[in-house]
């Protein structure tokens, strides 16, 4: 199943953050896992599509990277029927 992944930069967000944000995507990249991603061009944030087993599997990547485990960003995790 596919899962649209929505980061939202909050208050707390610092740019030193986005290094390893693309590290994550490069390995989610590597390991098959990742569609799909691309900033807002309003700077608000971004978006990526991976494919997952589950809700739970999707959300575990989700709230794993940097941009999420560092406060810079809000993440919201959605299953997505993408055709």
């Amino acid at each position: 199943m596919r899962y649209l992944i929505l980061t939202l930069r909050t208050p707390n967000f610092d740019v030193s953050v986005i290094e390893g944000h693309k590290e994550y995507l490069a390995q989610l990249m590597a390991n098959g896992v990742l569609e799909l991603a691309g900033g807002f061009t309003d700077q608000t944030g971004g978006a990526y599509v991976i494919v997952a087993e589950d809700l739970e599997s999707a959300q575990t990547i989700a709230f794993n990277d940097p941009v999420y485990t560092s406060g810079a960003s809000d993440v919201i995790v959605h299953e997505w029927n993408a055709a």
